[in-house]
Protein backbone atom coordinates (compact mmCIF):
# COMPACT_ATOMS: atom_id res chain seq x y z
CA UNK A 1 0.00 0.00 0.00
CA UNK A 2 2.64 2.48 0.54
CA UNK A 3 3.66 2.00 -2.81
CA UNK A 4 0.50 3.21 -3.94
CA UNK A 5 0.45 6.93 -5.82
CA UNK A 6 -1.59 9.09 -4.68
CA UNK A 7 -2.83 12.57 -6.89
CA UNK A 8 -1.14 14.78 -4.74
CA UNK A 9 2.48 13.20 -6.26
CA UNK A 10 1.30 12.91 -9.91
CA UNK A 11 -0.03 16.12 -10.83
CA UNK A 12 1.70 19.70 -11.60
CA UNK A 13 0.49 22.60 -9.58
CA UNK A 14 -2.20 24.31 -11.46
CA UNK A 15 -3.76 21.19 -12.88
CA UNK A 16 -4.07 19.94 -9.16
CA UNK A 17 -5.23 23.16 -8.09
CA UNK A 18 -8.20 23.33 -10.49
CA UNK A 19 -8.71 19.89 -9.65
CA UNK A 20 -8.45 19.86 -6.25
CA UNK A 21 -10.55 23.45 -5.65
CA UNK A 22 -12.93 23.19 -8.59
CA UNK A 23 -15.19 20.50 -7.16
CA UNK A 24 -14.01 22.42 -3.24
CA UNK A 25 -15.57 25.42 -4.58
CA UNK A 26 -18.79 24.18 -6.35
CA UNK A 27 -19.63 22.24 -3.30
CA UNK A 28 -19.04 25.28 -0.91
CA UNK A 29 -20.97 27.33 -3.05
CA UNK A 30 -24.15 25.07 -2.94
CA UNK A 31 -23.71 25.03 0.94
CA UNK A 32 -23.44 28.68 0.28
CA UNK A 33 -26.64 28.72 -1.87
CA UNK A 34 -28.43 26.67 0.44
CA UNK A 35 -28.06 29.17 3.41
CA UNK A 36 -29.02 31.89 1.01
CA UNK A 37 -32.50 30.26 -0.23
CA UNK A 38 -33.06 29.02 3.24
CA UNK A 39 -33.02 32.86 3.84
CA UNK A 40 -35.33 33.72 0.87
CA UNK A 41 -37.56 31.18 2.19
CA UNK A 42 -37.88 31.82 5.63
CA UNK A 43 -38.22 35.63 4.44
CA UNK A 44 -41.02 35.10 1.88
CA UNK A 45 -43.16 32.48 3.96
CA UNK A 46 -42.28 34.00 7.92
CA UNK A 47 -41.15 37.53 7.67
CA UNK A 48 -38.39 39.52 8.90
CA UNK A 49 -38.60 38.32 12.39
CA UNK A 50 -37.95 34.70 10.88
CA UNK A 51 -34.43 36.36 9.23
CA UNK A 52 -33.69 37.94 12.39
CA UNK A 53 -34.53 34.31 14.00
CA UNK A 54 -32.13 32.12 12.31
CA UNK A 55 -29.75 35.12 13.17
CA UNK A 56 -30.03 34.56 16.12
CA UNK A 57 -30.01 31.36 16.27
CA UNK A 58 -26.65 31.40 13.75
CA UNK A 59 -24.02 31.47 16.85
CA UNK A 60 -24.53 27.94 17.85
CA UNK A 61 -24.57 26.75 14.44
CA UNK A 62 -20.89 28.69 14.30
CA UNK A 63 -19.79 27.24 17.26
CA UNK A 64 -20.37 23.63 15.74
CA UNK A 65 -18.90 24.70 12.53
CA UNK A 66 -15.73 25.59 14.18
CA UNK A 67 -14.89 22.58 16.60
CA UNK A 68 -16.00 20.28 12.87
CA UNK A 69 -13.25 22.62 11.17
CA UNK A 70 -10.93 22.24 13.93
CA UNK A 71 -11.26 18.67 13.79
CA UNK A 72 -11.48 18.50 9.85
CA UNK A 73 -8.92 20.82 8.76
CA UNK A 74 -6.41 19.91 11.71
CA UNK A 75 -6.35 16.49 11.08
CA UNK A 76 -6.79 16.98 7.26
CA UNK A 77 -3.48 18.98 7.27
CA UNK A 78 -1.73 15.70 9.15
CA UNK A 79 -3.64 13.13 6.92
CA UNK A 80 -2.07 15.38 3.49
CA UNK A 81 1.36 15.39 5.01
CA UNK A 82 1.51 11.92 6.37
CA UNK A 83 0.52 11.12 2.71
CA UNK A 84 3.68 13.21 0.91
CA UNK A 85 5.54 11.00 3.98
CA UNK A 86 4.07 7.88 2.65
CA UNK A 87 3.32 6.90 6.39
CA UNK A 88 -0.21 5.66 5.37
CA UNK A 89 -0.78 3.81 8.56
CA UNK A 90 -0.62 6.82 10.63
CA UNK A 91 -2.93 9.01 8.33
CA UNK A 92 -5.26 6.20 8.53
CA UNK A 93 -5.06 6.43 12.38
CA UNK A 94 -5.59 9.72 12.34
CA UNK A 95 -8.47 9.66 10.05
CA UNK A 96 -10.24 7.59 12.94
CA UNK A 97 -9.35 9.52 15.77
CA UNK A 98 -11.25 12.44 13.83
CA UNK A 99 -14.41 10.13 13.33
CA UNK A 100 -15.11 9.27 16.85
CA UNK A 101 -13.68 12.58 17.97
CA UNK A 102 -16.64 14.68 16.20
CA UNK A 103 -19.41 12.82 17.16
CA UNK A 104 -18.54 13.04 20.93
CA UNK A 105 -18.67 16.80 20.80
CA UNK A 106 -21.75 16.48 18.24
CA UNK A 107 -23.48 14.68 20.50
CA UNK A 108 -22.54 16.73 23.76
CA UNK A 109 -23.24 20.12 22.59
CA UNK A 110 -26.82 18.37 21.19
CA UNK A 111 -27.36 17.87 25.38
CA UNK A 112 -25.99 21.30 26.26
CA UNK A 113 -27.56 22.98 23.49
CA UNK A 114 -31.28 21.78 25.10
CA UNK A 115 -30.68 22.29 28.31
CA UNK A 116 -29.21 25.87 28.33
CA UNK A 117 -31.47 26.96 25.42
CA UNK A 118 -33.56 30.22 26.32
CA UNK A 119 -30.46 31.14 28.11
CA UNK A 120 -28.39 31.05 24.90
CA UNK A 121 -31.29 32.83 22.84
CA UNK A 122 -30.68 35.39 25.15
CA UNK A 123 -27.37 35.87 24.76
CA UNK A 124 -27.12 35.82 21.81
CA UNK A 125 -28.94 39.11 21.56
CA UNK A 126 -32.98 37.95 21.04
CA UNK A 127 -35.45 40.68 21.40
CA UNK A 128 -38.87 39.38 23.01
CA UNK A 129 -40.32 40.01 19.25
CA UNK A 130 -37.92 37.31 17.73
CA UNK A 131 -37.62 35.00 21.14
CA UNK A 132 -40.49 32.27 20.14
CA UNK A 133 -39.02 32.32 16.86
CA UNK A 134 -35.38 31.57 17.55
CA UNK A 135 -36.35 28.74 20.03
CA UNK A 136 -38.58 27.11 17.63
CA UNK A 137 -35.63 26.78 14.82
CA UNK A 138 -32.78 26.13 17.49
CA UNK A 139 -34.29 23.15 19.31
CA UNK A 140 -34.35 21.32 16.22
CA UNK A 141 -31.18 22.56 14.54
CA UNK A 142 -29.41 21.59 17.97
CA UNK A 143 -29.99 17.47 16.75
CA UNK A 144 -28.35 18.47 13.05
CA UNK A 145 -25.45 19.47 13.90
CA UNK A 146 -24.04 15.78 14.89
CA UNK A 147 -24.86 15.15 11.36
CA UNK A 148 -23.29 18.29 10.28
CA UNK A 149 -20.02 18.60 11.83
CA UNK A 150 -19.48 14.75 10.93
CA UNK A 151 -19.93 15.90 7.55
CA UNK A 152 -17.69 18.78 7.38
CA UNK A 153 -14.55 16.90 9.51
CA UNK A 154 -15.33 13.80 7.07
CA UNK A 155 -14.96 16.14 3.93
CA UNK A 156 -11.97 17.50 4.89
CA UNK A 157 -10.44 13.89 5.54
CA UNK A 158 -11.74 12.88 2.23
CA UNK A 159 -10.21 16.03 0.71
CA UNK A 160 -6.69 15.82 2.17
CA UNK A 161 -6.57 12.44 -0.12
CA UNK A 162 -6.97 13.96 -3.11
CA UNK A 163 -10.86 13.00 -3.45
CA UNK A 164 -11.99 16.44 -3.85
CA UNK A 165 -14.72 15.34 -6.12
CA UNK A 166 -16.55 13.07 -3.42
CA UNK A 167 -16.32 15.57 -0.81
CA UNK A 168 -17.95 17.72 -3.76
CA UNK A 169 -20.77 15.48 -4.24
CA UNK A 170 -21.38 14.96 -0.77
CA UNK A 171 -21.78 18.58 0.02
CA UNK A 172 -23.77 18.91 -3.57
CA UNK A 173 -26.28 15.99 -1.90
CA UNK A 174 -26.65 18.03 1.30
CA UNK A 175 -27.40 21.36 -0.42
CA UNK A 176 -29.40 20.83 -2.85
CA UNK A 177 -31.80 18.20 -0.74
CA UNK A 178 -32.40 21.15 1.68
CA UNK A 179 -33.27 23.28 -1.09
CA UNK A 180 -36.14 21.09 -1.93
CA UNK A 181 -37.24 20.32 0.78
CA UNK A 182 -37.78 23.89 2.16
CA UNK A 183 -40.38 24.95 0.54
CA UNK A 184 -42.42 21.59 1.33
CA UNK A 185 -41.50 21.75 5.08
CA UNK A 186 -42.57 25.56 5.43
CA UNK A 187 -45.31 26.59 3.30
CA UNK A 188 -48.59 25.22 2.95
CA UNK A 189 -48.56 24.63 -0.44
CA UNK A 190 -45.98 24.94 -3.29
CA UNK A 191 -47.70 26.38 -6.52
CA UNK A 192 -46.05 24.90 -9.84
CA UNK A 193 -48.88 26.81 -12.06
CA UNK A 194 -49.38 23.47 -13.99
CA UNK A 195 -50.18 22.11 -10.55
CA UNK A 196 -50.16 22.12 -6.67
CA UNK A 197 -47.89 20.35 -4.16
CA UNK A 198 -49.14 20.41 -0.78
CA UNK A 199 -46.76 21.71 1.78
CA UNK A 200 -46.77 20.85 5.63
CA UNK A 201 -46.57 24.64 7.01
CA UNK A 202 -44.91 24.09 9.76
CA UNK A 203 -42.87 27.84 9.09
CA UNK A 204 -39.57 28.37 10.67
CA UNK A 205 -39.36 25.00 12.11
CA UNK A 206 -39.79 23.72 8.83
CA UNK A 207 -37.15 25.16 7.46
CA UNK A 208 -34.78 23.09 10.43
CA UNK A 209 -36.59 20.22 10.25
CA UNK A 210 -35.49 20.20 6.07
CA UNK A 211 -31.84 21.22 7.40
CA UNK A 212 -31.93 18.07 9.63
CA UNK A 213 -33.02 15.54 6.95
CA UNK A 214 -31.35 16.88 4.10
CA UNK A 215 -27.68 16.59 6.47
CA UNK A 216 -29.11 12.92 7.38
CA UNK A 217 -28.53 12.66 3.30
CA UNK A 218 -25.16 13.80 3.52
CA UNK A 219 -23.44 11.61 6.15
CA UNK A 220 -25.08 8.56 4.73
CA UNK A 221 -23.43 9.58 1.05
CA UNK A 222 -19.93 10.41 2.97
CA UNK A 223 -19.99 7.39 5.16
CA UNK A 224 -21.14 4.62 2.15
CA UNK A 225 -17.90 6.41 0.81
CA UNK A 226 -15.52 5.34 3.05
CA UNK A 227 -16.76 2.14 3.97
CA UNK A 228 -17.07 0.97 0.39
CA UNK A 229 -13.07 0.70 0.27
CA UNK A 230 -12.71 2.91 -2.61
CA UNK A 231 -10.95 5.33 -0.14
CA UNK A 232 -7.45 5.84 -0.68
CA UNK A 233 -7.56 5.56 3.15
CA UNK A 234 -9.28 2.50 4.59
CA UNK A 235 -11.57 2.44 7.86
CA UNK A 236 -10.26 0.20 10.32
CA UNK A 237 -12.91 0.32 14.09
CA UNK A 238 -9.40 -0.26 15.96
CA UNK A 239 -8.23 4.01 15.26
CA UNK A 240 -11.77 4.81 16.51
CA UNK A 241 -9.74 4.90 19.93
CA UNK A 242 -8.76 8.30 20.80
CA UNK A 243 -4.78 8.70 20.99
CA UNK A 244 -4.67 12.01 22.54
CA UNK A 245 -1.27 12.93 20.84
CA UNK A 246 -3.22 12.52 17.49
CA UNK A 247 -5.61 14.58 18.99
CA UNK A 248 -3.58 16.83 21.03
CA UNK A 249 -1.50 18.14 17.00
CA UNK A 250 -5.23 18.20 15.76
CA UNK A 251 -6.73 20.39 17.81
CA UNK A 252 -3.15 22.83 17.51
CA UNK A 253 -3.54 22.79 13.67
CA UNK A 254 -6.73 23.09 13.42
CA UNK A 255 -7.03 25.82 15.96
CA UNK A 256 -6.75 28.29 13.80
CA UNK A 257 -9.73 27.45 11.70
CA UNK A 258 -11.56 26.90 15.36
CA UNK A 259 -10.45 30.44 16.48
CA UNK A 260 -11.86 31.54 12.69
CA UNK A 261 -15.08 30.40 13.33
CA UNK A 262 -15.41 30.89 17.25
CA UNK A 263 -14.79 34.75 16.64
CA UNK A 264 -17.72 34.00 13.80
CA UNK A 265 -19.57 33.26 17.17
CA UNK A 266 -18.69 35.99 19.35
CA UNK A 267 -18.94 38.25 16.54
CA UNK A 268 -22.16 37.40 15.58
CA UNK A 269 -23.32 37.66 19.28
CA UNK A 270 -21.60 41.00 19.96
CA UNK A 271 -23.28 42.15 16.71
CA UNK A 272 -27.11 41.14 17.87
CA UNK A 273 -26.99 43.05 21.33
CA UNK A 274 -25.35 46.02 19.47
CA UNK A 275 -27.41 46.41 16.90
CA UNK A 276 -30.83 45.78 19.66
CA UNK A 277 -29.09 48.18 21.23
CA UNK A 278 -28.19 50.97 18.69
CA UNK A 279 -31.13 49.98 16.03
CA UNK A 280 -34.22 46.81 16.09
CA UNK A 281 -35.51 43.68 15.31
CA UNK A 282 -34.98 44.83 11.97
CA UNK A 283 -31.72 45.78 12.00
CA UNK A 284 -30.55 41.79 13.50
CA UNK A 285 -32.39 40.89 10.21
CA UNK A 286 -30.66 42.93 7.94
CA UNK A 287 -27.18 41.87 9.44
CA UNK A 288 -28.47 38.45 8.71
CA UNK A 289 -29.50 39.40 5.25
CA UNK A 290 -25.73 41.21 5.15
CA UNK A 291 -24.09 38.05 6.58
CA UNK A 292 -25.40 35.76 3.76
CA UNK A 293 -25.04 38.14 1.03
CA UNK A 294 -21.14 38.02 1.80
CA UNK A 295 -20.98 34.05 2.71
CA UNK A 296 -22.16 33.80 -0.47
CA UNK A 297 -19.72 35.96 -2.26
CA UNK A 298 -16.81 34.79 -0.41
CA UNK A 299 -17.61 31.50 -0.26
CA UNK A 300 -15.28 30.41 -3.60
CA UNK A 301 -12.39 31.64 -1.59
CA UNK A 302 -12.80 29.27 1.43
CA UNK A 303 -13.60 26.47 -1.59
CA UNK A 304 -9.94 27.49 -3.12
CA UNK A 305 -7.94 27.79 0.11
CA UNK A 306 -9.73 24.31 0.70
CA UNK A 307 -7.72 22.87 -2.49
CA UNK A 308 -5.03 24.53 -1.47
CA UNK A 309 -4.16 23.27 1.89
CA UNK A 310 -3.99 19.55 0.48
CA UNK A 311 -1.36 20.49 -2.17
CA UNK A 312 1.24 22.67 0.31
CA UNK A 313 0.68 20.38 2.93
CA UNK A 314 1.83 17.75 0.64
CA UNK A 315 4.75 19.67 -0.81
CA UNK A 316 5.88 20.97 2.46
CA UNK A 317 5.79 16.93 4.10
CA UNK A 318 7.70 16.01 0.45
CA UNK A 319 10.14 19.34 0.66
CA UNK A 320 9.13 20.68 -2.26
CA UNK A 321 9.58 23.95 -0.74
CA UNK A 322 9.35 25.57 -4.16
CA UNK A 323 5.74 24.20 -5.21
CA UNK A 324 4.57 25.50 -1.89
CA UNK A 325 5.97 28.88 -3.22
CA UNK A 326 4.17 28.12 -6.44
CA UNK A 327 0.99 26.91 -5.36
CA UNK A 328 0.39 30.07 -3.03
CA UNK A 329 1.04 32.68 -5.75
CA UNK A 330 -1.61 30.84 -8.09
CA UNK A 331 -4.07 30.42 -5.47
CA UNK A 332 -3.52 34.16 -3.83
CA UNK A 333 -3.97 35.45 -7.34
CA UNK A 334 -7.22 32.91 -8.28
CA UNK A 335 -9.03 34.07 -4.89
CA UNK A 336 -8.16 37.79 -5.59
CA UNK A 337 -10.01 37.32 -8.67
CA UNK A 338 -13.34 36.27 -6.91
CA UNK A 339 -13.28 38.59 -4.21
CA UNK A 340 -12.89 41.34 -6.43
CA UNK A 341 -16.17 40.52 -8.52
CA UNK A 342 -18.08 40.30 -4.90
CA UNK A 343 -17.27 43.30 -4.23
CA UNK A 344 -18.53 44.80 -7.64
CA UNK A 345 -21.32 43.05 -7.36
CA UNK A 346 -22.73 43.92 -3.59
CA UNK A 347 -20.98 47.88 -4.64
CA UNK A 348 -23.78 48.15 -7.73
CA UNK A 349 -26.76 45.60 -6.82
CA UNK A 350 -27.46 45.94 -2.86
CA UNK A 351 -31.01 46.89 -3.28
CA UNK A 352 -32.13 44.28 -6.15
CA UNK A 353 -30.00 41.51 -3.95
CA UNK A 354 -31.41 42.36 -1.18
CA UNK A 355 -34.98 42.24 -2.32
CA UNK A 356 -34.52 38.99 -3.27
CA UNK A 357 -34.93 37.50 0.81
CA UNK A 358 -38.24 39.95 1.44
CA UNK A 359 -40.70 42.58 0.17
CA UNK A 360 -39.91 45.07 3.21
CA UNK A 361 -38.98 48.54 2.32
CA UNK A 362 -37.15 49.05 5.26
CA UNK A 363 -35.01 46.43 5.29
CA UNK A 364 -34.24 46.67 1.82
CA UNK A 365 -33.46 50.56 1.36
CA UNK A 366 -31.54 50.58 5.31
CA UNK A 367 -29.96 47.12 3.86
CA UNK A 368 -28.40 48.43 0.86
CA UNK A 369 -26.44 51.30 2.80
CA UNK A 370 -25.20 48.96 4.80
CA UNK A 371 -24.42 46.60 1.97
CA UNK A 372 -21.74 48.90 0.98
CA UNK A 373 -20.34 49.96 3.62
CA UNK A 374 -19.41 46.76 4.92
CA UNK A 375 -18.15 45.37 1.25
CA UNK A 376 -16.11 48.31 1.02
CA UNK A 377 -12.53 46.34 0.91
CA UNK A 378 -13.73 43.17 -0.15
CA UNK A 379 -11.79 42.78 -2.71
CA UNK A 380 -8.56 42.15 -0.45
CA UNK A 381 -10.28 39.46 1.52
CA UNK A 382 -9.10 36.77 -1.05
CA UNK A 383 -5.79 37.48 -0.21
CA UNK A 384 -6.10 37.16 3.16
CA UNK A 385 -7.95 33.69 3.14
CA UNK A 386 -5.17 32.20 1.12
CA UNK A 387 -2.17 33.68 3.56
CA UNK A 388 -3.97 32.74 6.57
CA UNK A 389 -4.88 28.74 5.31
CA UNK A 390 -0.78 29.24 4.29
CA UNK A 391 0.75 28.62 7.86
CA UNK A 392 -2.39 25.98 8.37
CA UNK A 393 -1.26 23.94 5.36
CA UNK A 394 2.46 23.80 6.41
CA UNK A 395 1.38 22.87 10.01
CA UNK A 396 2.56 26.35 11.51
CA UNK A 397 -0.16 26.57 14.12
CA UNK A 398 0.85 30.21 16.25
CA UNK A 399 0.57 32.41 12.80
CA UNK A 400 -2.18 30.62 11.86
CA UNK A 401 -3.75 31.08 15.01
CA UNK A 402 -2.89 34.91 14.77
CA UNK A 403 -4.09 35.72 11.61
CA UNK A 404 -7.29 33.81 11.77
CA UNK A 405 -8.19 35.85 14.99
CA UNK A 406 -6.87 38.95 13.29
CA UNK A 407 -9.87 39.98 11.02
CA UNK A 408 -12.52 39.36 13.87
CA UNK A 409 -10.88 39.22 17.65
CA UNK A 410 -8.07 41.75 16.81
CA UNK A 411 -9.57 44.27 15.15
CA UNK A 412 -13.34 44.13 14.52
CA UNK A 413 -14.78 43.50 17.81
CA UNK A 414 -12.57 46.52 19.47
CA UNK A 415 -13.54 48.59 16.61
CA UNK A 416 -17.27 48.18 17.37
CA UNK A 417 -17.49 48.83 20.31
CA UNK A 418 -15.57 52.21 19.57
CA UNK A 419 -17.44 53.02 16.49
CA UNK A 420 -20.63 52.46 17.69
CA UNK A 421 -19.66 54.63 20.94
CA UNK A 422 -19.28 57.44 18.69
CA UNK A 423 -21.58 56.78 15.21
CA UNK A 424 -24.27 55.03 17.14
CA UNK A 425 -25.76 52.65 14.26
CA UNK A 426 -23.79 53.61 11.41
CA UNK A 427 -20.67 53.06 13.08
CA UNK A 428 -21.32 49.29 13.47
CA UNK A 429 -21.16 48.58 9.72
CA UNK A 430 -17.98 51.85 9.11
CA UNK A 431 -16.34 48.61 11.43
CA UNK A 432 -16.30 45.79 8.82
CA UNK A 433 -13.92 47.32 6.12
CA UNK A 434 -10.94 48.81 8.70
CA UNK A 435 -10.70 45.34 10.26
CA UNK A 436 -10.96 44.05 6.65
CA UNK A 437 -7.98 46.10 5.89
CA UNK A 438 -5.77 46.29 8.88
CA UNK A 439 -6.07 42.21 8.94
CA UNK A 440 -4.95 42.24 5.21
CA UNK A 441 -1.66 44.45 6.23
CA UNK A 442 -0.89 41.65 9.02
CA UNK A 443 -1.22 38.75 6.91
CA UNK A 444 0.55 40.44 4.43
CA UNK A 445 3.26 40.92 6.33
CA UNK A 446 3.02 37.14 7.65
CA UNK A 447 2.84 35.92 4.68
CA UNK A 448 6.28 38.00 2.89
CA UNK A 449 8.18 36.61 6.00
CA UNK A 450 7.64 32.97 5.27
CA UNK A 451 8.10 33.48 1.48
CA UNK A 452 12.14 34.43 2.68
CA UNK A 453 11.62 31.38 5.27
CA UNK A 454 10.78 28.97 1.84
CA UNK A 455 13.54 30.76 -0.41
CA UNK A 456 16.25 29.84 2.01
CA UNK A 457 14.93 25.64 2.80
CA UNK A 458 14.78 25.38 -0.89
CA UNK A 459 18.04 26.47 -1.53
CA UNK A 460 18.85 24.02 1.52
CA UNK A 461 17.28 21.47 0.39
CA UNK A 462 17.66 21.01 -3.73
CA UNK A 463 21.17 18.79 -3.63
CA UNK A 464 18.70 16.25 -2.16
CA UNK A 465 15.66 16.90 -4.00
CA UNK A 466 17.04 18.02 -7.23
CA UNK A 467 15.67 15.14 -9.34
CA UNK A 468 11.47 15.80 -7.67
CA UNK A 469 11.82 19.38 -7.96
CA UNK A 470 12.66 18.79 -12.09
CA UNK A 471 9.83 16.08 -12.35
CA UNK A 472 7.17 18.38 -10.20
CA UNK A 473 8.33 21.56 -12.75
Amino acid sequence: MDNKKNILDTEHVGNLLFKLAFPATVAMMVQALYNFVDTIFIGRGVGTLGIAAISIAFPFQMIIMAISQMIGIGGGSIISRRIGEKNIASAEKVMGNIFSTVILFGILFAVLGNIFMDNLLILFGSTPEIFQYAKDYLSIIVYSNIFFGFAMASNNVIRAQGHAKIAMISMLISGISNIFLDPVFIFDKIDLKLFTIPGLNLGIAGAAYATVLSQVIGVIYITAFILSGKSFLKFHIKNLKPDFKVIKETFAIGSAAFVRQVSGSVLTIILNNLLKNYGDSSSIAIYGVINRLTTFALMPLFGISQGFLPIAGFNYGAKRYNMVKKSLFITGITASVFSTVGFVLLEIFPKQLISIFSPDTQLINDGSVAVRIVVAVLFLVGFQVVGSSLFQAIGKAAPSLLLSMSRQILFLIPLLFIFSGLFGLIGIWIAFPIADFLSSLLTGFFVFSEIKILNRQHKESVPKNISEIKESV
